[in-house]
């Protein structure tokens, strides 16, 4: 039998690698993983987390206001962008030592270099040294996008968004993905003016029509400038330092800031997956079965360098899946039927199961139930922003197979409904349940 330096070597760690090769060493295997940026990958380093603390710095913006009809004195209150910036950094950097010591904690050997593939059971590290495996797993992610287009260098993405030196008057958000999204909320509550420009007709393609409209009047409401079918010709840097983004309609947007939120590419270029005969799709991503395997059948890959759902718990268990099936005797797959997913704008947007486009499509006997309705918080205030709530149910049973909310909270909301909704429960389920009164989620039990 062949003797390898490490049962299993991973490049990438991030959430899937991470896990991956934790519970891996926890099935008693020999485990290495390179990671040529920060560990933690992109959810904690440069995503997921970072983001969604800018999400809660942000929100003060309207909270003091709205403080003010409460009976608080809010007068003198200011923002100062390097104490919010420079303390999200801090928590980025101390979540990146604890990721660190739950490998180290595990007994796995961590190289802070680059790695790529020199065969199907070799890697070599950017210091030249060469290391074999038995098995590999590629786990490294995906990275922004940037187009082709003359002057695209002179924007940012969201790698380096969270590092600014300070915050511009002006920014254009390209793109119409959770990204762009939600960082065209934070910039404007922080006082920033904001264009949201995007190619096609329409933001959040997989999310429910009406959750998405409700958004975008919602945010034009809030000063938001959001431009469809906008198609970029060229960005030139001025004199004065700013960007003049020119369109092949020829209409022109002056700006301090342009960020590129326009998707993400699994990164494998330069990996050396092509020179091994690994399997690429036309983006550039590893192709697997459910078992996470590529066609070279001693290399596996997992998170958004597949492809597949490209959302932080996926990755997680992807990894976990992986690990239990080749080291712990325990061969399991992961279930991508009616994920919860959640947009962080301001209003949040979070969705389960099916559209309701995709459910007529699907179902002959569609009903569909909403509630649309201010939020006690927002009345007091004077905020004239509605919430919607809309249930898609489906056969003579009333199954309900689509759940989407636009409104406070509504990430937090969506999860416990989402168990719902995956248990397969009916419209009367809902019915049945007493509601817990006064809240925004009593709504859920009350739909008509």
């Amino acid at each position: 039998m062949a003797q390898f330096d490490y049962d299993l070597f991973v490049i990438g760690a991030g959430s899937g690698g991470v896990r991956a090769s934790r519970i891996a060493a926890s099935h008693g295997a020999r485990v290495a993983v390179a990671e040529e940026h920060r560990v933690g990958g992109t959810c904690v380093i440069r995503g997921c987390v970072p983001k969604k603390l800018l999400v809660y710095g942000s929100h003060f913006a309207e909270d003091l206001k709205d403080a003010q009809r409460f009976g608080w004195t809010t007068e003198g209150a200011t923002f100062d962008w390097n104490i919010l910036r420079d303390n999200v950094a801090a928590e980025v950097n101390r979540l990146e030592g604890l990721y660190g010591q739950t490998l180290g904690s595990n007994k796995v050997e961590v190289f802070h270099e680059r790695a790529v593939l020199t065969g199907a059971n070799s890697v070599q590290l950017s210091s030249g040294r060469t290391i074999s495996a038995a098995n590999i797993l590629i786990a490294t992610g995906a990275w922004p996008s940037v187009p082709d287009i003359p002057g695209a260098g002179h924007g940012i993405t969201s790698n380096e968004v969270f590092s600014l030196p300070e915050l511009p008057k002006r920014a254009v958000i390209a793109g119409g993905g959770y990204i762009a999204n939600e960082f065209v909320c934070i910039f404007n509550e922080l006082g920033v003016k904001v264009n949201l420009v995007t190619h096609g007709d329409r933001v959040l393609r997989s999310y429910d029509d009406e959750i998405v409209d409700r958004l975008v009047q919602i945010s034009r409401h809030k000063g938001i400038d959001i431009r469809f079918n906008f198609r970029f010709k060229s960005i030139i840097k001025q004199d004065d330092g700013s960007l003049l983004i020119e369109s092949t309609d020829r209409s022109t947007i002056e700006t301090d800031l342009l960020l590129w939120a326009i998707g993400r590419t699994p990164h494998t270029i330069g990996l050396g997956l092509e020179d091994i005969g690994v399997q690429l799709g036309k983006d550039g991503a590893v192709m697997v079965g459910e078992d996470n395997r590529s066609n070279v059948p001693c290399i596996y890959a997992v998170g958004d360098v597949t492809n597949r759902v490209q959302l932080t718990p996926i990755a997680i268990r992807e990894g976990h899946a992986f690990a239990d099936s080749v080291f712990g005797n325990n061969p399991r797959t992961v279930n991508y039927d009616r994920i919860p997913t959640a947009v962080f704008s301001n209003p949040p947007i979070a969705s389960v199961g099916l559209t309701e486009t995709e459910a007529r499509a699907q179902y002959d006997d569609v009903q569909v139930y909403k509630s649309d309705f201010r939020a006690m918080k927002n009345v007091l205030a004077d905020r004239n922003e509605r919430a919607l709530y809309k249930m898609v149910v489906a056969g003579p049973e009333e199954r309900v197979v689509g759940l989407h909310l636009i409104g406070p909270d509504s990430g937090e909301i969506l999860q416990a409904a989402a168990i719902a909704v995956k248990a397969k429960l009916t419209k009367q389920d809902f019915d049945d349940t007493v509601a817990l009164h006064p809240s925004m989620s009593e709504e859920l039990v009350l739909m008509k």
